[in-house]
């Protein structure tokens, strides 16, 4: 059975470093294989992860969903839309040493893509169970996963910078999971950027008002700052980074197989 975990958060939280750093702990305790999927609009997992995307589910959903209207069409005559994403699907996916990663992109024109996102759903849920772990970093809306574009998940995390708007946004989205009902095994809180890993009594407060399972808390790592500004991929950072240490106790913590 592979096993679900999901990143949901505003932006500019480190949703995304989060997730990337999570996954290259399941990468380096040889928990594989792993299928990183970025579901988030403003797709940049790959640059945290080290990986140069050519190709997203969006493009392949634009260019199939087109295909009827565009001379000559892109699909060959006499293959169907089916057949042609079932060929097309596996250049999506980018295959790594210890990782595979598809980036879901974004839907760049109007229009109805309900057949569209049938297909991709189709090819998403055939490959997704030949890996151990599937880690979504999503957008604060789950919307593919709502939509049930990708695979029900077990632990959703929940990812919130140190500060009571912060708090309150993730709270929302925890509101917000309810009613979807997406019936997740387990939904926590990771505050990331805390000055010293320690948070004040304020955010306690918050976090018990809004009635969320904090799970751990990541340190403001100055080293995250430098790499990002470096260009480099974030999963380089050293074993003995204070982020990097903090996520595996917390990970350590989840109630994962």
């Amino acid at each position: 059975m592979t096993y679900s975990i999901a990143f949901a958060g505003k932006g500019g939280v480190g949703k995304t470093t989060t997730c990337g750093l999570f996954i290259d702990y399941l990468i380096q305790a040889g928990k594989g294989p792993i299928l990183a999927v970025d579901a988030d609009a403003n797709s940049n997992l790959n640059e945290v992860l080290g990986v140069k995307i050519d190709l997203t589910l969006g493009d392949l959903r634009e260019e199939i969903a087109r295909a009827e209207m565009t001379d000559p069409s892109p699909i060959p005559i006499g293959m169907s839309k089916q057949e042609y994403a079932n060929y097309k699907f596996g250049d999506a996916l980018i295959e790594q040493d210890n990782f595979d990663m598809l980036v879901m992109g974004r839907t760049q024109s109007k229009g109805c893509y309900c057949f569209v996102n049938d297909i991709l759903r189709e090819q998403i849920r055939k490959y997704y169970m030949n890996y151990t772990y599937l880690v979504v970093d999503n957008e604060a809306g789950l919307e593919h996963i709502s939509r049930g574009i990708l695979p029900p998940v077990d632990i959703i995390l929940l990812v919130s910078d140190c500060s009571r708007r912060g708090i309150q946004a993730v709270g929302r989205i925890a509101k917000m999971i309810g009613d979807l009902d997406l019936k997740a095994k387990e939904i926590c809180l990771v505050v990331n950027r805390a000055p010293g890993g320690v948070l004040n009594d304020g955010i306690k407060q918050e976090i018990e008002l809004q009635n969320l399972k904090l799970i751990g808390v990541l340190p403001q790592d100055e080293l995250v700052y430098e790499y990002d500004c470096d260009g480099k991929a974030l999963i380089t950072l050293p074993e003995d980074a204070p982020v990097k240490k903090a996520l595996k106790t917390i990970v350590e913590k989840l109630n994962m197989p």
